[in-house]
């Protein structure tokens, strides 16, 4: 019944900024960046799949993951702001996607080293697409405070989920990440 509240009171928390994504809302780019995420289908199941991925590791994984994630994304944001981008922008975030969620399926540990460039690159090329996408008239600052919250948040769910999931959950925490990886396959053939 726990897990039931979490649920409901994340989707609860997430209503509010879904209705402020639409136009006509001026903010300070706070809103707007926060909307970013939660209102993108690839973004939302890279970022959750990232706090699924990060509980799944050990010590100092479950939170480097995700901080490594932030990071590189507000980077590749502040990049993004002055029009840097990468080639197949969107395919490579549809390929984080595939990847966070074949990882989350497997429960996959591999040296930190490696998770972390893995989260990294992903997190670069999500925060290139946030900050190619600022709203005209809005401040990249706030816009990017938004962003970070909202991934922080999105983190947190997944992370939360799968900690707090009995022992026998752990299937439907790797069912989530086939979920996830067939997402990315489907945004990858389109």
């Amino acid at each position: 019944m726990p897990l039931v509240r979490l649920a409901l009171g994340t989707a609860l928390c997430v209503v509010p900024v879904l209705a402020f994504a639409h136009p006509g809302h001026a903010d300070s780019g706070l809103i707007a960046g926060m909307a970013h995420p939660l209102s993108g289908v690839d973004h939302l199941l890279a970022m959750f799949a990232v706090g699924l991925w990060a509980a799944q590791q050990t010590h100092h994984g479950r939170w480097r993951l995700p901080l490594t994630f932030v990071g590189a994304m507000l980077l590749g944001g502040l990049l993004g702001f002055d029009g840097v981008a990468i080639a197949y922008l969107e395919g490579a975030i549809a390929a984080s996607v595939l990847a966070l969620g074949v990882l989350v399926a497997v429960a996959a540990r591999p040296p930190l080293a490696v998770s972390l460039v893995i989260s990294g690159l992903f997190g670069l090329a999500h925060g290139m697409a946030h900050g190619l996408e600022l709203p005209a008239m809005n401040s990249p600052v706030g816009y990017a405070l938004g962003f970070v919250a909202a991934t922080s948040a999105l983190h947190g769910a997944g992370y939360a989920l799968a900690r707090w999931m009995p022992l026998a959950g752990a299937a439907l925490i790797r069912g989530l990440g086939m979920i996830a990886a067939g997402a990315g396959a489907l945004m990858l053939a389109s």
